[in-house]
């Protein structure tokens, strides 16, 4: 069995808050597939389907955010699971909108849903963090995660969590290289766009691998050194009278 645990906070008043992507990413996913009805349980939201032939509790804690743990924690232990049949889902000041990441554990980065998580639950558990951006300035995170989205974040909002409720398969048969592309390619990337290239030469490399705009044929006419005319001698009289004197 498989939990995906969206995170957010419970209320009219956050549904549209960017803290609450995690809420949406599984709203998505239950709209997209055939997942029972919500229902209440372990202090949270849940609803049941089966995915790739395995089952899935999508589940939305209403505890607030910042015991997040308590909900996910019971429901782990009503189910006898461990950490690494849980996928949180939430949101990442530290990824540029648009950006989202997985791993299995790690640091909280200061998120209070995930410090609950981490508490209750141990901390191999897998994390897909969904990038909001960063508001510049560390005084203002707390009134920026709680602000609603803006109309021009709905450009890619959208689009990444459709991909991923068309793509929930992945995230359940653990394919999370592929997922990443699926939902890169979704808001206009490209596909391992961070996989590292290879550096570009500097210095005297760059000098030896790449001709000053120059042919090959030109470097090449240029290596050969020119050969000296015979300024005496039989040789020298007739092109004397072929090409005349060029001193003139």
């Amino acid at each position: 069995m498989l939990v995906i645990a969206g995170l957010g906070n419970p209320g009219r008043q956050y549904a549209g808050n960017r803290h609450n992507i995690g809420f949406m990413a599984v709203d998505a996913i239950h709209r997209r597939h055939s997942f029972s009805p919500w229902s209440k349980k372990f202090k949270a939201e849940i609803s049941e389907g089966e995915i790739a032939g395995e089952k899935v509790l999508l589940i939305k804690p209403q505890t607030y955010m910042n015991l997040s743990g308590e909900s996910v924690g019971e429901a782990m232990r009503f189910y006898k699971l461990q950490p690494s049949d849980i996928v949180a889902i939430y949101d990442e000041l530290d990824l540029a909108p648009a950006k989202a990441r997985i791993k299995v554990g790690g640091g909280h980065g200061g998120h209070n849903g995930v410090k609950s998580l981490d508490a209750h639950c141990g901390r191999d558990y897998r994390r897909l963090r969904l990038g909001i951006g960063h508001p510049g300035n560390k005084d203002l995170v707390h009134n920026y995660v709680l602000g609603d989205f803006a109309k021009v974040d709905q450009q890619w909002l959208e689009p990444m969590l459709d991909a991923l409720a068309d793509n929930l398969e992945m995230l359940v048969k653990r394919e999370d290289s592929q997922l990443m592309n699926k939902l890169a390619l979704a808001v206009g990337g490209k596909e391992d766009e961070d996989k590292p290239k290879p550096a570009k030469p500097s210095g005297a490399n760059a000098a030896a691998q790449k001709p000053a705009g120059k042919s090959h044929i030109h470097q090449a006419r240029n290596s050969a050194q020119p050969k000296k005319l015979p300024t005496t001698g039989p040789m020298a009289e007739m092109l004397k009278k072929m090409f005349g004197n060029k001193e003139d």
